[in-house]
């Protein structure tokens, strides 16, 4: 069980890189502080002063996420990001299954990526006892 074959390593890289590559698009945009993207989250019901605060946060998850050694903070750190995510979308009225659960659908890409690479980490997650 502590080893990793290379099927489940490449498809943890390839599930963690399409997360990785939405989420750093996301960040960078908010980062950037980009028109659509400011427009979108005062919609939400957030200042526009706040959006290079939430890409920098999504950000900083990110290099976590993306250092291997640092990797498991990473998750933790961005599934608490995409919580927030959830309760914005509830907190609206958006549609359940296109935007409020679409952060679970990334977050699961996260762990599960994650889980694939690190078998120490699928035997604490998927162990029964």
């Amino acid at each position: 069980m502590n080893q990793v074959t290379r099927k489940q390593l490449w498809s943890g890289r390839v599930l963690s890189g399409l997360a990785v590559a939405f989420l750093l698009f996301d960040g960078v945009t908010h980062a950037l502080r980009m028109e659509a993207v400011v427009q979108w989250t005062v919609q939400l019901g957030y200042p526009p002063g706040a959006v290079p605060v939430i890409g920098a946060l999504l950000l900083a998850g990110l290099v976590l996420y993306v250092i291997p050694w640092t990797a498991l903070y990473g998750s933790i750190w961005l599934t608490g990001y995409l919580g927030g995510a959830v309760a914005t979308h509830v907190r609206i009225g958006s549609p359940l299954f296109s935007h409020t659960l679409f952060p679970c659908y990334v977050a699961a890409l996260l762990w599960v990526g994650l889980a694939l690479r690190h078998p120490r980490l699928r035997a604490l997650l998927w162990t029964r006892d």
